[in-house]
């Protein structure tokens, strides 16, 4: 069976821990700074085992050791910004924990497919690719697969119909600068533009934007799990199976709507090798310039994240066999996450 880690065993990380286990393609490593959360939550959800009618094996704890040799890397550790915190301090805070995860998964292994989940996921997303120096097909970011999945569910509940007949695609940045693509919003192949009215659609798409603020003003002491856990399953499924899905990753494109050394989301088919093609869908000249205005404001953020790092991340580390394995501390809560 494939093996799958996820460093971080918050909510997030715990949901996505479960939805694999009952999905049965993975044996699942748990790995937290409190190695006894981790090793409780992987504990709890093994006894789901004989009233679910799944056989994975969940381990947790925090040794990294027990990671090695996984296929696919979680990445949802980090923490969230408390009051009294700068921006400028919870982005150093994750770029360090991020950045200190991906360095000593990559050791153990090396041939792992990366996923990242941690907030702003776009530039953790390219801090991890810098750290490992793993090929950018190789790293990729979360989010757009949950803010498409958000975008379906508020049209299937608007028209009353089931939410495996929407298809939706939400772009660039995840934050206040996502591209949610209206004219490619659809219901078993008829464009919801001819069965919402435009008013209507445009609630919709901003309450996406707004998406996870909605559920943490809800919670008041906690942010969305189920949904990011779930979204991450989609695409370690996509990766162990080979399902070739196309999904809203982020990524890094080499000249692919005009964009290029950035971590955006775009259309992605997802497969065995991570990201295997770019897919190029037409835009209006709105949609690009909101793309390159998203992709624009993450390269800038990336630039500070770099800038706040010390030492800074390197663009390329392939570590040797001689050097030590020391473990970094991934951040317990995965508030951090996107959500």
């Amino acid at each position: 069976m494939f093996k799958v880690s996820i460093f971080g065993a918050g909510f997030v990380g715990a949901a996505a821990a479960q939805n694999l286990a009952l999905s049965q393609i993975a044996d699942v490593v748990l790995i937290d700074i409190d190695g006894g959360v981790a090793a409780g939550k992987a504990l709890d959800l093994s006894q789901t085992g004989p009233v679910l009618n799944h056989s994975a094996s969940l381990i947790g704890g925090a040794d990294y050791e027990a990671t090695r040799d996984s296929h696919i890397v979680v990445i949802t550790a980090g923490i969230a910004r408390k009051p009294g915190m700068s921006r400028e301090d919870l982005l150093r805070i994750n770029s360090t924990i991020v950045s200190g995860v991906a360095r000593e998964a990559y050791k153990l292994s090396p041939n792992a497919i990366f996923i990242v989940v941690t907030n702003p996921l776009d530039v953790m997303t390219s801090l991890v690719q810098m750290e490992t120096g793993l090929p950018p097909n190789k790293v990729i970011g979360m989010a757009g697969v949950l803010d498409s999945a958000r975008l379906e569910s508020f049209i299937a509940e608007y028209l009353q119909v089931s939410p495996l007949d929407v298809r939706a695609m939400v772009l660039g940045g995840h934050g206040d600068l996502m591209v949610p693509l209206r004219r490619h919003a659809s219901v078993k192949g008829v464009p919801v533009s001819e069965l919402i009215p435009a008013e209507e659609l445009d609630k919709m798409m901003q309450r996406t934007v707004n998406g996870g603020a909605e559920i943490v003003a809800l919670l008041k002491t906690g942010s969305a799990y189920f949904a990011p856990g779930a979204s991450v399953v989609a695409m370690v499924k996509s990766i162990l199976l080979d399902e070739r899905r196309l999904l809203p990753c982020s990524v890094k494109p080499h000249g692919e709507y005009g964009l290029s050394d950035v971590y955006v989301g775009l259309p992605c088919i997802i497969g065995k090798n991570g990201l295997e093609k770019i897919v190029l869908i037409q835009l209006t000249a709105e949609e690009q310039e909101a793309l390159r205005v998203s992709a624009q404001s993450i390269k800038t953020n990336t630039t500070q994240a770099l800038s706040l790092l010390k030492p800074p991340v390197p663009t390329t580390t392939a570590p040797t066999e001689e050097e030590p394995s020391k473990a970094a501390e991934p951040v317990k809560a995965d508030s951090g996450t996107a959500k």
